[in-house]
C-alpha cells in the first residue's frame, strides 16, 4: 500500500512517500528550487518520492493531503466579517490567491500528478499530530502541537493510543503562542516564519525585562497553559503587519529596521518572549500529562522546533522518555498526512517497542553514490583527490588543524536540521570557531550559536541531560565540571559584549548560558559521522564536533553535489567531502559567480 503525503500553498511545501506503513522518502521542495521556504506545489519534492520508490503516480494506492482547504478558507472568510471593514487589503490579497489555487487543490495535484484516485484529507494539528506520533517508539504517548495557525487550530492537546489519535483540547485562532513569537521575531526586526531562530539564540544575551509587561498586556494564560491574546496590540488578524500601534507604543517604539544594528532592546525582547513561551508550553504539557495519565510525550509544529523550550520542559517535568518531529514545521505535516492515511484511514495495526523510533534518522532525502559523483567533478574538471580506507583519519587531521570543512555524505535531512548528511563541521574546541563560520563562512549574525555533535556514549559526561537527542531539537546545560571560570570584569559584561568569553574548553559550541543545542550520534543512526567523531577522539581526546548546516544565510541547505560545490566556492570553507572525495578550496580555479551549476545533476 504505497500512499503520498503533501502539503504546499502555505509556507515549506514537501512530500513524502509511506509504503505499507514504512517512511521510504521526505524532502522540502526549497532544497530542489533553491528558494528557501518555497510554499509551491512540490513537483521536484514528489518527483523524488516516486523516484526513490521505483514507482509512478499510477502505483499509488493513496494521496493525502495535510490539510483542509475548505475549513481553512471558512476561517479568513469569518475572520474577515468579524474585523471587517478592517482588514481589506489583506483580504483581497488572500482571497485573489484561494480563488485561482488553494480551492482547487484536489484538481491541481491531480492534473499535476495524473493521478486520478481520490484526494483525502487530514486536519493541520492531526497532521502534526500524526508526524510526531506515528513515527514515536511509543504504544501510548501525550501529544502537543502547536505553531502559527492551521484551519481554526492554532495549538492542541492529544493522546495517542496504538493506532488512534484522539485530539482533546485545542486553542483557535487569533490565539496563537507561535504567532506571539512570531510578533516578536517581527518586531526585533527579524523575518517571521524564518527568523524565529535569531530570537531564540537571540535569548540568552538578554534580561527578562518584559515578561510583566507581556503578562499583563498582552497574554492571559490559565494554569492548565491555555492563554487568550489581546487583540488590541496585534495586527496579523485584519492587516499586513504583526504589530500594531499600540503594541509598538508599549514598547517604545516601532520595530527594528531589518539588517539594522541589534541593540541591548531586542535582546531584552526576545529573552523576554521566550520566558514566556516556556511558561506556556510547562502549564502545557503538565497539565496533559494530567489528564491523561501519560508521561512520555511528543511535539510537533513549529513551537516544537524551539529546543531551548524543550529543554526546560525535560529539566522541570517527570517525563518518562520524549519524541520530537525532526521536521516539526508544515514541511513535516507532509509525512503526517502519508501516515494518518496509513493509520487513521485504513486502521492498521501500529507496533513499538518504546526505545527506537521510525524516522530514520530523518536520513529520508536524495542520495549520490560515488560513481556518479566522480562523473561530475570530471565533467566540470574540478580538482580532487579520493580517499582511501584512512579517510576518517584524514579529516580528523584537517579537522584538528582548525580547518572548516563541507560534509556531504548519504542521505538528504528531512526538516531544518542539517544532522551529518548536508552539515558544514568544525572543531569545538577552537575559541576562533564560532565567529569564524558565522562571518566567513554562513554570513550570518555574530551572535548565532552553533551546535556539537557528540558520540551518543559520551555526551552524559559533559552535558546534563536525561536523554539522547539524534536530531538536535533539545538544548542542553555543560556540566559545572566543564564549565572556565569567569573573571569578576567579565561578569560585569552585558549583552552581545558577552559573545567572546570562553566558557568551558568546547567554546564554539557552549553559547553564552552555558547551554548548547545537541546532537547525539551513534554508530546505528549515522555511521560515516559516528566514525569520523571516534577518529577525532583518538587524535583529542573528545568525541565532539561543530555542526552546522551545509547552507549560507538565505539559502536552503544543499541537495545536490552542484550545490555543495557552489555554496564551498563562494565561501572560505577549506576543504569539502563529497563522499569519498576531497576537494581542497586551494586547488579550485577562481569562483565565477555566472556558472549556473543547477539542475545538471540526475539522482542515482
Amino acid at each position: 500500500m504505497k500512499i503520498l503525503g503533501i502539503s504546499c500553498f502555505y509556507h515549506d511545501a514537501a512530500a513524502a512517500i509511506v509504503i505499507d506503513g514504512e517512511i521510504i522518502a521526505a524532502a522540502q521542495e526549497e532544497r530542489f528550487t533553491r528558494k528557501k521556504h518555497d510554499a509551491s506545489y512540490p513537483k521536484n519534492a514528489i518527483n523524488y518520492c516516486l523516484q526513490e520508490t521505483k514507482i509512478t503516480a499510477n502505483d499509488l494506492d493513496m494521496v493525502v493531503y495535510y490539510e483542509k482547504p475548505l475549513l481553512k478558507f471558512e476561517r479568513i472568510l469569518e475572520t474577515y466579517l468579524y474585523t471587517a471593514p478592517k482588514g481589506i487589503q489583506s483580504f483581497i490579497k488572500a482571497l485573489s490567491v484561494w480563488t485561482t489555487q488553494k480551492l482547487w487543490i484536489s484538481s491541481k495535484i491531480q492534473k499535476q500528478l495524473n493521478y486520478q484516485g481520490e484526494i483525502y484529507y487530514s486536519e493541520h494539528h492531526m497532521s502534526h499530530a500524526a508526524s510526531a506520533f506515528y513515527p514515536s517508539p511509543f504504544q501510548e504517548a501525550l501529544i502537543i502541537t502547536a505553531d502559527g495557525v492551521g484551519e481554526w487550530a492554532t495549538t492542541s492537546i492529544a493522546k495517542g493510543c496504538g493506532n488512534n489519535i484522539e485530539i482533546l483540547k485545542e486553542i483557535h485562532f487569533p490565539h496563537s503562542l507561535g504567532l506571539l513569537y512570531s510578533t516578536f521575531t517581527y518586531y526585533t526586526g527579524f523575518k517571521v516564519n524564518s527568523g524565529e531562530y535569531k530570537v531564540m539564540g537571540l535569548a540568552p544575551y538578554g534580561e527578562p525585562k518584559y515578561v510583566n509587561l507581556i503578562l499583563d498586556h498582552l497574554i492571559d494564560i490559565k494554569e492548565d497553559g491555555s492563554f487568550r491574546l489581546n487583540l488590541e496590540y496585534f495586527n496579523y488578524v485584519s492587516g499586513l503587519t504583526m504589530t500594531s500601534s499600540k503594541f509598538n507604543n508599549l514598547f517604545g517604539g516601532p520595530p527594528r529596521k531589518p539588517e539594522s544594528l541589534v541593540t541591548q532592546k531586542e535582546m531584552d525582547l526576545a529573552k523576554s518572549v521566550q520566558v514566556v513561551t516556556e511558561i506556556i508550553m510547562e502549564k502545557m504539557v503538565s497539565y496533559g500529562m494530567k489528564i491523561t495519565n501519560l508521561n512520555k510525550i511528543c511535539l510537533a509544529g513549529g513551537v516544537a522546533l524551539n529546543c531551548v523550550s524543550n529543554g526546560k520542559l525535560i529539566k522541570k517535568l517527570p517525563i518518562q522518555d520524549i519524541f520530537i518531529q525532526p521536521s516539526a514545521g508544515d514541511a513535516g505535516g507532509a509525512l503526517g498526512a502519508a501516515l494518518y492515511g496509513w493509520y487513521s484511514i485504513l486502521k492498521k495495526d501500529r507496533y513499538t517497542d518504546e526505545i527506537n523510533d521510525f524516522q530514520k534518522n530523518s536520513l529520508l532525502g536524495p542520495h549520490y553514490n560515488n560513481s556518479d559523483i566522480e562523473s561530475y567533478l570530471k565533467e566540470h574538471k574540478i580538482k580532487y583527490t579520493k580517499l582511501g580506507n584512512d579517510k576518517f583519519n584524514v579529516i580528523a587531521d584537517f579537522l584538528t588543524k582548525e580547518n572548516v570543512i563541507g560534509l556531504f555524505q548519504g542521505r538528504m535531512e528531512y526538516g531544518p536540521r542539517a544532522l551529518g548528511s548536508r552539515s558544514i563541521i568544525g572543531d569545538a574546541r577552537s575559541p576562533k570557531m564560532q565567529k569564524k563560520m558565522n562571518l566567513k563562512i554562513k554570513y550570518r549574525e555574530s551572535f548565532r550559536p552553533f551546535a556539537p555533535i557528540i558520540l551518543e556514549e559520551d555526551f552524559k559526561e559533559i552535558f546534563d541531560s536525561p536523554f539522547k537527542s539524534p536530531y538536535m531539537l533539545i538544548v542542553a546545560d555543560i556540566l559545572e565540571k566543564h564549565r572556565k571560570d569567569i573573571s569578576e570584569e567579565q561578569k560585569k559584561l552585558f549583552g552581545i559584549d558577552k559573545l567572546n568569553i570562553p566558557r568551558s574548553h568546547i567554546p564554539a559550541i557552549t553559547h553564552v548560558d552555558y547551554s548548547a543545542r545537541l546532537q547525539t550520534i551513534s554508530n546505528n543512526t549515522n555511521t560515516y559521522v559516528y566514525n569520523l567523531l571516534k577518529s577525532f577522539k583518538e587524535k583529542t581526546g573528545i568525541g565532539v564536533l561543530v555542526n552546522t548546516s551545509f547552507n549560507v544565510r538565505g539559502e536552503p541547505i544543499v541537495c545536490t553535489p552542484g550545490d555543495a560545490y557552489r555554496c564551498f566556492m563562494r565561501t572560505e570553507m577549506d576543504y569539502l567531502i563529497l563522499e569519498d572525495y576531497l576537494l581542497k578550496k586551494e586547488d579550485q580555479p577562481e569562483w565565477n559567480e555566472g556558472e549556473d551549476w543547477k539542475n545538471e545533476f540526475e539522482l542515482d
